[in-house]
């Protein structure tokens, strides 16, 4: 029997195994596709994850990239730096989570991938974890299995709040093109926007809504903007999935269980981050499962709140700024994004310099004057 029986091998599921085998804990990843697998995703990681290891992750960065292009309608660029101490990280998500996999498998924590979890049951004071190959038991579960995953049901959380975006992705060789920045598209979609995160191995662009509508219907839109990078967007991969967006504090934690990454709906409502807050579940969620096992009745209990504290009450301020912003793109782009502070506040947020609640009330009191999120000002 293990300690704890993680099911889901993304970052948040890597981060929990690797600080709890680092605890001496005996741990079991349980991943249904096998490692190194693909994952749709933009890969924009933000380096504040660097203070929650104690190892380096260069060997799993494709790319780091300090310059941000932004359009309206593909036209009216902006050109702008972001001044943090560290360039944002540009990973492909078959190598970064496996690198995090095999980092915590080095602490002891032990990897069955091509492993369906099929059910789940608890037994007196453990779980016991069903799978094709048979049962499994441990005193702990976490469940890091994703947007779609069927655990978070399983456990219980059938009433919870589940606000889902939806987005687009193609995969493609760059043609040419900068890859040494990121790009950024308002306009083109209604209630959300379209990125394009370089990697060494091409580009990775993505459009995504955050207040309604669904992503199959933006093939054509999407099509339209990957000429101006050269891509042909008919021969290229393209990938439909879910996102889970923070949208107000939530039980986490239920009897010996937790869930983490997306399957705790803890996705940036503004800019669809996902693998910082995921990455930060996991070693909450490692801290309170070690806790409960030497003997705090109350460490899962201390997870939620922890994690409703620590993310959720800044990403409430992310939500009004994402309600407002995407209601009036066109003003947001004139007098916010087009901002020079605009590009260094998110910047900040993103690397973990600055907090949503550090700026929002400035620009919140700017609205009245037709100001739109600026991300602070002088």
């Amino acid at each position: 029997m293990y300690d704890c029986i993680i099911v889901g091998a993304g970052p948040a599921g890597g981060a929990a195994a690797y600080h709890l085998a680092k605890r001496g804990r005996s741990v079991l990843v349980l991943e249904k596709e096998s490692l190194p697998r693909y994952k749709p995703c933009g890969g924009g990681v933000s380096p504040q994850i660097a203070q929650w290891f104690d190892f380096d992750f260069s060997p799993a960065i494709s790319m780091k990239v300090k310059t941000v292009r932004y359009t309206w309608k593909m036209e009216d660029p902006v050109d702008a730096e972001i001044e943090s101490t560290e360039p944002v990280w540009m990973v492909q998500r078959d190598v970064f989570d496996h690198f995090l996999i095999q980092k915590a498998q080095e602490q002891g924590a032990e990897l069955r991938d091509g492993t369906e979890v099929t059910g789940i049951d608890f037994k007196s004071d453990r779980w016991q974890v069903n799978t094709a190959q048979g049962p499994l038991e441990g005193r702990y579960l976490v469940a890091a299995d994703g947007a779609k995953g069927p655990m978070a049901q399983w456990l219980g959380f059938k009433e919870r709040k589940r606000r889902l975006a939806g987005a687009l992705e193609v995969e493609a060789p760059q043609q040419g093109q900068d890859i040494d920045r990121i790009y950024f598209e308002f306009g083109m979609v209604k209630n959300g926007y379209i990125w394009n995160f370089p990697k060494a191995e091409g580009y990775s662009i993505s459009i995504s809504t955050f207040r309604g509508g669904d992503p199959q219907d933006f093939k054509a839109t999407l099509m339209d903007y990957t000429k101006m990078f050269g891509v042909d967007f008919s021969s290229a991969k393209q990938f439909v999935h879910p996102l889970c967006l923070w949208d107000g504090d939530q039980v986490l934690h239920t009897q010996n269980a937790v869930l983490a990454g997306e399957a705790a709906c803890v996705v940036d409502p503004f800019t669809a981050e996902g693998i910082r807050p995921s990455i930060l579940t996991g070693v909450k969620a490692a801290d309170a499962i070690d806790a409960a096992l030497g003997g705090d009745a109350n460490a899962l209990e201390h997870y939620t709140k922890v994690v409703n504290e620590v993310w959720g009450s800044d990403m409430a301020w992310a939500q009004r700024l994402a309600g407002v912003f995407y209601r009036v793109p066109g003003i947001g782009y004139k007098v916010g994004v087009k901002r020079p502070s605009a590009t260094q506040r998110m910047g900040q947020i993103l690397c973990g310099e600055l907090r949503y609640g550090d700026v929002a009330n400035r620009a919140l009191k700017r609205l009245s004057s037709g100001l739109i999120p600026g991300m602070g000002g002088r």
